[in-house]
């Protein structure tokens, strides 16, 4: 009955329209009551008799004319083409029988596997996060099963963390080893604007039907429209956030944040918004922080989502606007750097430039020495690498450089990890205290 009343409270009694006056590119003007209009409207857009009707959203306003942006091609739309206001919030109702299911960012689903359940309470895609004065605290450390973070780079049930590479380095693959073996309740996993092609790989070969079973895939691939891609993002967020409220601790990844501000800087650009560095328009700055802060644990009593975010670095630098906004959000970053992938070291993670802002309440003071002694080695054998490898540093000059000469590849091969392969937190600080010949205290 709740679910019915709330569709009721959203119906329009009369049928309220407007025309389209202009069209430019993907941007569609409509004249008429765009006082009963809204930002984040939805329009239905009559392109004749012979063509589906087109669904659209309202961006913006102009000159007495609304704005809008088609979820789907403009073929067959007119001067003239009516448009039909349809709802005047954007709203999903998830269930938990939503579990095992492919959809895209309408909220439809595209697996084959039927009709999905329908939740009794509407979630607007754009709510706001829990207020910061009632949100929980972050809880103990979470098992993702892969060494390197596991070790170098602890979470935290309801930390957020980006995962920062450029392409080719193996964000996709790290991506579906956490989706596999993190110890969560329920995974939520964003695809956003990916390549069409690696979808049903990541669903049938990387996260397995075991995998699938306690997960939610939402798909926008790069051929979708900016706002498919963008609203998929919102969609990953409101999905993870019924589970959460739901008293579940949940995974939540989303691939990738970059592919997203992409979208918003092509939506701001196209309503004349001012382009600032690299071309991203204030409002990719804005909406970043809205959709990264709805992540993190829920109130107390509440669930917890803990969000891993991949960040495509452009022409592998770390300093590029969106990387450097995301790295302030988050409260952590894991960098993933090609050089390590080239000399065959997956996942290509650089452990001393990754970080984790709740690492030193989640880690056991036992393992303190041991994770310590690993980063000095580790650094070490950095800084004297190309003395190292061209022959100048003569054995016996220094015995801590000896030392990490002689534990370096031990190291390297503790942190490289094959896609199957699972190690839980107790296990990757042991092998690391056995490697080093250290005890924990």
């Amino acid at each position: 009955m709740k679910s019915l009343f709330a569709e009721i409270d959203s119906l329009i009694a009369t049928e309220i329209y407007g025309r389209v006056a202009a069209v430019q590119g993907l941007l569609v003007e409509i004249a008429g009551p765009i006082h009963e209009m809204s930002v984040g409207s939805r329009l239905l857009i009559d392109s004749g008799e012979d063509n589906p009707k087109v669904p659209a959203e309202v961006v913006g306003f102009r000159d007495n004319h609304a704005l809008c942006m088609p979820f789907s091609g403009l073929e067959g739309v007119r001067m003239g083409c009516k448009a039909v206001i349809s709802a005047r919030d954007s709203v999903v109702h998830p269930e938990n029988g939503w579990l095992g299911r492919v959809v895209n960012a309408m909220g439809e689903p595209i697996d084959g596997k039927g009709d999905l359940p329908r939740g009794e309470v509407p979630r607007k895609l754009r709510s706001a996060p829990p207020p910061a004065s009632e949100r929980a605290r972050v809880g103990p450390a979470i098992d993702l099963g892969v060494r390197a973070l596991n070790t170098f780079v602890t979470c935290c049930e309801g930390q957020r963390m980006g995962i920062f590479a450029g392409s080719g380095v193996g964000k996709s693959v790290l991506m579906s080893m956490l989706a596999r073996n993190t110890d969560c309740d329920v995974s939520v996993i964003g695809l956003i604007g990916e390549r069409g092609r690696e979808v049903q790989e990541f669903i049938e070969d990387d996260l397995g039907e075991e995998g699938l079973a306690r997960s939610v895939v939402v798909v926008a691939t790069s051929d979708e429209s900016v706002l498919m891609r963008r609203q998929a993002a919102y969609l990953t967020m409101t999905v993870a956030e019924h589970f959460r409220d739901d008293g579940q601790n949940v995974l939540c990844m989303m691939d990738s944040i970059t592919r997203f501000a992409m979208a918003q800087r092509e939506i701001g650009l196209s309503i004349g918004e001012p382009p600032t560095s690299k071309g991203y328009t204030p409002t990719v700055f804005t909406e970043l922080p809205r959709l990264l802060e709805r992540a993190g644990p829920g109130r107390v009593g509440d669930g917890a989502i803990t969000g891993l975010f991949t960040v495509l670095v452009e022409g592998d630098n770390h300093n590029e606007p969106v990387a450097d906004a995301v790295r302030g959000i988050l409260d952590g970053h894991v960098v993933m750097e090609r050089s390590i992938a080239e000399r065959g070291r997956y996942p290509a993670i650089n452990v001393l430039k990754s970080v984790s802002r709740t690492m030193p309440r989640c880690v056991p003071e036992a393992e303190l020495p041991v994770l310590r002694k690993a980063k000095q080695l580790l650094s070490t054998y950095t800084d004297m690498e190309e003395l190292i490898r061209l022959g100048a540093y003569r054995r016996g000059s220094d015995p801590v450089v000896d030392e990490a000469i002689e534990r370096f590849e031990p190291m390297e091969s503790f942190l490289n990890q094959g896609k199957g392969e699972a190690t839980s937190l107790q296990e990757g600080y042991s092998q690391l205290a056995n490697l080093l010949e250290m005890t924990p205290r």
